[in-house]
């Protein structure tokens, strides 16, 4: 048989083993218990226990073997828990990568932030510049999508203020809310060959700003047009109403973090019901990470746990 013969009959028995793949593909109940996972894959946010106050967890490497001893199945990182010195030290950084490694974890997300909703030229151009970096950081680390920000007019007090007001900003004086949009477009789009050159998803979250609502993160994503852009969903930044907004969101989630509130929330208390969340993630064939942002005022050595339970239980496969 001469090498094209062999190649076109390799191709046609790659065809056949595909078609009996799919045919394999397609467990009974009773197969798939056995055999493969039961939910989602859950992981945890470090942002978790750190929250930017207890210090015991700033360190990445802490929340990671607490994840591990937890029984979660991956880390997300929030980006500003990497410290200076590691971020400009490769090895430091993987000695992160290498530790989740070694615990089986898989870091499947990073948390950025960045402000793209400014009438200045120079203020986007450093943040396009910052968010380029933060893509990079994530391929370093082998992280396959990052949480990313449309950013805030600036024009609340602090973020006491922005909750006090649920999230509402005002635009700067003499703008208006339409005119952030091609900025925030913009500037996601030069991020884009940096994004499909690392293997990087950006995922835009409803996230105050222009992502306060599903209709201004939908807005972006469809006019950027790429599969490297796509959307993180948070359940807990909606706060009125929250099922239906979070629905319009599902067929361009690559990524779920889910809030809990035991003891309390810090700004606010949401009482969501993850078995309709699940039903609408499934509903839209989501099969992705969720992962857990605990905001409560309980102690996380208790609530965490109760946390992870109430998520594997609303996101257990239907068989």
């Amino acid at each position: 048989m001469d090498r094209r013969s062999f190649q076109k009959s390799l191709v046609a028995s790659m065809g056949t083993a595909a078609l009996a793949g799919t045919d394999a593909l397609a467990f009974s109940p009773a197969e798939r218990a056995a055999g493969s996972r039961t939910t989602n894959p859950i992981g945890i946010s470090t942002y978790s226990l750190w929250r930017f106050k207890n210090d015991e967890f700033k360190d990445v490497s802490k929340c990671i073997d607490f994840a591990a001893e937890s029984g979660f199945d991956g880390v997300e990182i929030l980006l500003y828990q990497i410290s200076q010195t590691e971020l400009l030290s490769n090895s430091a950084l993987q000695a992160i990568k290498r530790r989740a490694f070694v615990h089986g974890l898989p870091l499947y997300g990073m948390s950025t932030h960045q402000g793209f909703v400014s009438p200045d030229r120079e203020v986007r151009k450093m943040n396009i510049e910052l968010t380029i970096g933060q893509i990079e950081l994530c391929y370093k680390l082998g992280i396959p999508t990052m949480r990313v920000n449309t950013g805030r007019w600036g024009t609340s007090k602090n973020f006491d203020a922005l909750m006090a007001n649920r999230g509402i900003e005002p635009p700067l004086p003499g703008y208006k809310e339409e005119d952030g949009f091609p900025w925030v477009i913009d500037a996601l789009e030069k991020c884009l060959p940096t994004a499909e050159k690392c293997g990087v998803v950006m995922g835009l979250e409803n996230h105050w700003g222009l992502g306060l609502t599903p209709e201004g993160v939908m807005r972006i994503v469809d006019a950027v047009q790429s599969p490297y852009l796509q959307v993180t969903l948070d359940t807990g930044n909606f706060l009125e109403d929250p099922y239906p907004k979070l629905e319009k969101l599902v067929p361009n989630a690559v990524l779920v973090q889910a809030k809990t509130y035991y003891g309390g929330g810090e700004w606010y208390t949401l009482d969501l019901d993850y078995q309709r969340i699940a039903k609408l993630l499934r509903n839209g064939k989501y099969q992705g990470w969720v992962s857990l942002e605990f905001e409560g005022k309980e102690d996380y050595k208790s609530a965490i746990p109760k946390s992870l339970k109430l998520l594997r239980d609303a996101f257990r496969l239907e068989g």
